[in-house]
């Protein structure tokens, strides 16, 4: 199974709809549409109406992040894995490096993971390496801190996904070379064989996937999909990415 993940950042009010809807009509006519998924993660503001327009459709409506803690507390403008799943959302994104440069340590990472999985969510869990650790070659180690540090044996690796996104490459249209990218999801997947002692989950890539890269990657298969930023604000330029993978 191949994943599309959307994330639209701060993008969206309630007409935006009609981008999920046009993306909707092509994914369930399309011939391919059985070897893969489309998620989409709208700011909290349109996840209720959204995951009510989808619920029987075939879009799943997922969340960008979500509060390290359960249930209700006293942070003000937090909102918990059990608040999102309330509102339909099936998925969550956590760790992108957006909420860890605004602060998200492992620990509160772990608590996300954690009380997301305990409100049956899904998680996309996001790592990634910045310019001046991959300059200094430090990559793998970065990487395995991050897998080690925040996933547990214990926790349900079949509602885990990972996104390696380099955050070097995010929105900035580098992107790896085809070698490194190889390299580097062949380690990611071993890391995770590690910690879950099973087969490892699947590993998405992020950062600057456009439809004219989306060939690229398709001729590596340890990825299992992508996790797609600007791109994906658009029907045109999402449909053409899923196009291209499956041309």
């Amino acid at each position: 199974m191949r994943y599309f993940i959307g994330n639209w950042k701060m993008f969206g009010i309630p007409k935006s709809i009609n981008i999920l809807n046009k993306i909707n009509y092509f994914y369930s006519k399309d011939k391919n549409r059985q070897k893969y998924r489309v998620i989409i993660t709208p700011p909290y503001t349109l996840i209720e109406t959204y995951a009510k327009h989808f619920k029987n459709k075939r879009i799943s409506i997922g969340s960008q992040n979500c509060y390290q803690k359960d249930q209700f507390s006293s942070n003000t403008a937090a909102v918990s894995p059990f608040m999102i799943k309330k509102v339909g959302a099936k998925y969550t994104l956590v760790g992108h490096s957006d909420n860890r440069s605004e602060g998200d340590t492992n620990e509160m990472l772990k608590n996300k993971v954690l009380f997301s999985l305990k409100n049956n969510l899904k998680v996309v869990f996001c790592i990634g390496e910045n310019q001046t650790q991959k300059k200094n070659k430090k990559t793998f180690s970065v990487l395995k801190n991050q897998l080690t540090k925040v996933l547990d044996k214990k926790f349900n690796k079949n509602n885990i996904i990972v996104a390696y996104e380099p955050i070097w490459s995010i929105g900035t249209g580098k992107i790896p070379t085809k070698k490194e990218l190889e390299k580097t999801t062949i380690y990611i997947k071993q890391v995770l064989t590690s910690i879950f002692r099973k087969k490892s989950p699947a590993v998405l890539y992020g950062g600057s996937v456009d439809s004219s890269n989306v060939e690229m990657f398709k001729e590596i298969r340890e990825i299992d999909g992508f996790l797609i930023g600007g791109a994906s604000k658009s029907s045109k330029k999402f449909i053409d990415i899923i196009k291209n993978y499956y041309r």
